[in-house]
């Protein structure tokens, strides 16, 4: 019996995804854990491998096709001597062609807009006679309000650029344009063509939508500190002398490890929204920003409290060549109590991060620079970072939010003190 192959839930909150790439064709025998297709997520493009041994029998999406929902059948498996069903599975998302018809009836010609929702092969629907003229051009994404405006306002709807989903044509494209405007736009536009398209991918797009829900429902404020790092800069020099070529801790490991102290000794800003109750964590799961091609990922050190400077820095380092090769399993991204956004490689003084929710925080890292400063009375040079933390004051307010700055500053100038 054949078998169906279904879109997988690549991680707990997956809902839908993209099939980026075939890895097979059809007609191609595949034993199980051989790969088959790249499937894009909300976090990343993840391989998926076949569960069975078989062929290939027919592929029900294309490359390409977006917002497939999870457990959606993607694909037929057969078994050895088996044969397609007669009924395949209806696609998801099937190609549409647009065609114009002109029907006489009653000695009046009628223009009918048909759109047909099939892959024609070499049948034509009954409803076209012979006699019926037949047009058939690149399909036109528009509204049958708006195609009926362009046609009493005399406006070739193929030259309006659309600014609804895919470029459809709405009524405001139409009533937008004046009545003689019968220019095409597209033409006026590639005069100058300094600009590029590039659609966005799921990734970028679930960025979008979680970064504006963050703050559009969490309410922000933020905290600014300068830090001496000196001491730091020192203990980082003499830990990378003596390894040999063997590691290498850089500021951001360090940082890490200040962060999950600093949140042991204020349990409190350890915290998520979770809506009906605040959650506060036991362990300090630290997401690090990560950019990669498309977008943004923060894959998570979990129990820094237990771990060393050598085990946060392999792992670190593991974790984001996996994020950048988009290899990260689920449970490397999910979750985490606490954000860390680090910019200071790129020269960046100062920002304020979003909040990456539920998380009750986020602490923005710039870079570390010689500013002068005074130090007993006394102006003198010292490599000063600045740090700001953004805190959901639904989870944090400002007292607990400056309470963990205030130890994150003592760790950070002291490090000998998370010794303790």
């Amino acid at each position: 019996m054949s078998v169906e192959i279904l879109m997988p839930a690549l991680s707990p909150t997956m809902e839908e995804g993209t099939l980026s790439k075939w890895l097979v064709k059809e007609g191609d025998k595949v034993v199980s854990g051989d790969l088959i297709a790249e499937i894009e997520t909300d976090k990343a493009t993840m391989e998926v491998e076949s569960v069975e041994d078989g062929t290939i029998g027919k592929l029900l999406v294309m490359e390409g096709d977006e917002s497939i929902k999870v457990n959606a059948p993607i694909a037929i498996l057969l078994f050895d001597g088996e044969a397609l069903p007669v009924e395949l599975p209806s696609k998801e998302k099937k190609e549409e062609d647009e065609i114009n018809v002109q029907v006489v009836s009653n000695n009046k010609l009628k223009e009918v807009d048909l759109e047909v929702k099939a892959e024609f092969k070499n049948e034509v629907p009954s409803i076209i006679k012979e006699n019926n003229i037949i047009k058939k051009s690149k399909r036109i994404f528009s509204s049958p309000l708006a195609r009926r405006i362009a046609k009493l306002k005399n406006i070739d709807i193929t030259s309006v650029l659309g600014s609804g989903p895919n470029g459809r044509i709405l009524k405001i494209d139409i009533e937008s344009l004046s009545d003689n405007n019968n220019l095409k736009i597209e033409t006026s536009l590639n005069i100058n063509d300094n600009f590029e398209i590039v659609k966005n991918t799921t990734m970028r797009k679930t960025i979008a939508e979680r970064l504006v829900k963050s703050k559009n429902e969490a309410p922000h404020f933020y905290l600014s500190l300068d830090c001496n790092i000196d001491k730091l800069l020192e203990i980082r020099t003499s830990i990378n002398s003596k390894s040999n070529n063997d590691f290498k801790i850089s500021v951001n490991d360090i940082i890490i490890k200040t962060v999950s102290a600093s949140l042991i000794k204020v349990p409190k800003a350890n915290a998520s929204w979770e809506n009906e109750n605040t959650k506060y964590f036991k362990n300090t799961d630290i997401s690090v920003a990560v950019a990669i091609d498309g977008g943004l990922i923060t894959p998570i050190v979990r129990d820094v409290q237990s771990k060393g400077l050598m085990s946060i820095s392999l792992e670190m380092k593991n974790l984001s060549s996996k994020a950048k090769e988009g290899k990260l399993l689920p449970e490397e991204y999910v979750g985490g109590s606490f954000s860390i956004s680090n910019l200071g490689m790129f020269g960046i003084k100062e920002f304020s991060a979003v909040i990456n929710p539920p998380q009750g925080a986020i602490l923005a890292v710039g870079a570390g620079e010689q500013r002068p400063v005074v130090i007993n009375g006394q102006i003198s040079i010292a490599t000063i970072m600045t740090v700001t933390l953004s805190c959901d004051h639904r989870v944090v307010d400002g007292a607990v939010g400056a309470e963990f700055l205030s130890a994150f500053k003592e760790y950070i100038e002291n490090p000998a003190l998370m010794l303790l």
